[in-house]
């Protein structure tokens, strides 16, 4: 079998929900690091244009978006408490509000210099100008509720309050933890270990609780440059499908974007309609075939 590759970076909170997971599930994977903004050539050879980071792939097989990248971890480890869709609808709906919702108001509350700061010191000051122009460009074009720098504040500290509650027990929905763990973690990350904002430190058991997720680690990783993955991709053919599912756009080419934010689509045509996810077949000069698969909750499908 393939290995598992996540193409990401250091400074990406989604990344690092990812790698924990990965820690958590003990499995073995390769890591690949991109730029923090594109153009990332080798990457788009892969995705056709998908921009969010991380992107997992095992062979010819090309997962977008942190949910179908832990349904895969799920599998690959038998850990079904990792796949959204096996949880209770509480945990679901916890998950999708903490993922959009309250991962921008990490972002907006620990709003600042410091970040930038640590970007320009791990990479360099045009590269920290190249991100900041590019997410000021993502932000022009999202389509998610805006939020001033009080009411993200107030959304945080609402946030932590909850999960201290919550946390009478060692995680978040009982002994053991879930994907609602790992989706609450990484934005705390970002406001705690990356910007080193004191937001966090008042709540003593989300302290401890978020020291106990990171004792997970990143589990057994090894570098792998972008051309290497290029080739685990071109020496590989898509793992069969199974069932197509029923849908009128079946075989025909499809545009799939997010709808919220960083709304770039991946254009091919469209091989399998699943509950949870779409798969489109690439067809590349470069690779050969490839199948991208993009969830179905929060991206819309067009024909083209």
């Amino acid at each position: 079998m393939s290995e598992f590759i996540l193409h990401q970076y250091q400074l990406s909170p989604f990344s690092e929900k990812v790698r924990l997971m990965l820690g958590y599930a003990g499995l073995d994977w390769r890591a690949v690091t991109v730029g923090e903004v594109p153009p990332r050539p080798a990457l788009e050879m892969l995705t056709g244009g998908y921009r969010r980071i991380p992107v997992a792939q095992i062979g010819a097989d090309v997962f977008c978006d942190t949910r179908l990248i832990a349904r895969e971890i799920a599998q690959l480890a038998n850990r079904p408490e990792l796949a959204l869709e096996n949880n209770s609808d509480e945990v679901q709906a916890f998950v999708r509000e903490t993922d959009l919702e309250m991962f921008l108001a990490c972002i907006i509350a620990t709003s600042g210099p410091g970040m930038l700061v640590k970007l320009a010191r791990n990479t360099s000051i045009r590269n920290t100008l190249r991100f900041l122009k590019d997410r000021v460009g993502i932000g022009r074009n999202a389509r998610v509720p805006s939020m001033s720098l009080g009411q993200a504040r107030e959304k945080l500290q609402a946030h932590l309050e909850r999960l201290e509650k919550m946390l009478e027990q060692e995680f978040l929905f009982g002994s053991t933890p879930c994907i609602a763990d790992f989706s609450a973690y990484h934005s705390l990350w970002y406001v705690r270990d990356l910007t080193g904002k004191p937001l966090v430190q008042p709540f003593e058991r989300v302290n401890a609780w978020m020291d106990r997720m990171k004792a997970f680690g990143h589990g057994n990783l090894s570098e792998m440059t972008a051309d290497q993955a290029l080739e685990e991709a071109r020496k590989a053919e898509p793992r069969a499908i199974g069932q197509q599912g029923s849908d009128p756009l079946l075989g025909r080419t499809v545009s799939i974007a997010p709808e919220d934010y960083a709304r770039d689509p991946v254009v091919g045509t469209l091989v399998a309609v699943q509950p949870e996810v779409w798969t489109i077949s690439r067809a590349t000069p470069e690779l050969g075939a490839l199948h991208v698969h993009l969830p179905r909750r929060g991206f819309r499908i067009r024909d083209v």
